[in-house]
């Protein structure tokens, strides 16, 4: 068969006619889906959340939950507390064995990240059992009080006292480093002994008489978070009002 011009043209429109009646059209595809959350103004699924603020327990291996599961470390204790009370924060457990508060200090810039608020200061055990001088150990925790607070972060300082066996001598010099903090610094918040109700009962520690139990865990997270709740609160209104 032989196409003439005319009957090439006319074949032409036959095929777009016949593919307009079947609904095709020569404009591209919209492949972009209007979603539901889109059509209600709401973020798309894949958004990642807004960070939570955080309060960062810095210590010890009392802090790390030595010999309990982390949930029944007092950090994880603190987060249950918050958040059965509304407060959408996290609390971040940076205990380590073995801290010292030099070794704390060589590892906050480690934990300090911007969503990061409230640090709670929980070292001198280990100080203590390793009969560091309490000037050194003063030096150290201001050094981490000072690089907190230039970030703009809250301190709570948790004290701790030295074992009667190192001697009243140095005992009341390990106490009187926490006493001259507290003084140093009227802006940190200061509970006075992190141990309190836990130390020397044997029912709320293990069997090393120095870690708590998940019973010790539970009493050191009430007393503390007497002290977290007012700071979270205050942080919190503080950012309301973009201060």
């Amino acid at each position: 068969m032989i196409w003439t011009r005319s009957a090439i043209v006319a074949a032409g429109l036959l095929v777009l006619t016949t593919a307009a009646a079947c609904g095709w059209s020569a404009k591209p595809a919209d492949t972009k889906a209007t979603t539901t959350a889109e059509k209600k103004g709401l973020p798309p699924l894949d958004t990642e959340p807004p960070a939570r603020f955080k309060v960062v327990a810095l210590g010890d291996s009392i802090t790390a939950g030595l010999g309990v599961f982390q949930v029944e470390a007092y950090p994880a204790l603190l987060q249950a507390k918050l958040e059965g009370e509304g407060y959408q924060w996290e609390v971040v457990n940076a205990g380590e064995s073995g801290d010292t508060s030099a070794t704390a200090l060589r590892r906050l810039d480690w934990v300090l990240d911007s969503n990061v608020k409230i640090l709670i200061i929980a070292v001198g055990g280990n100080d203590a059992l390793r009969g560091i001088a309490p000037k050194a150990m003063h030096d150290n925790i201001a050094a981490i009080i000072d690089k907190a607070s230039a970030k703009g972060v809250d301190v709570l300082l948790a004290g701790m006292q030295a074992p009667p066996n190192l001697g009243q001598d140095y005992a009341t010099a390990f106490r009187g480093a926490f006493t001259s903090l507290q003084r140093d610094y009227p802006g940190i918040k200061v509970m006075p002994f992190l141990l309190e109700g836990v130390a020397g009962e044997a029912n709320l520690n293990q069997a090393d008489g120095i870690h708590p139990t998940a019973a010790g865990h539970q009493i050191i997270a009430t007393h503390l978070y007497e002290f977290l709740k007012p700071m979270v609160d205050d942080v919190v209104n503080r950012a309301s009002i973009g201060q």
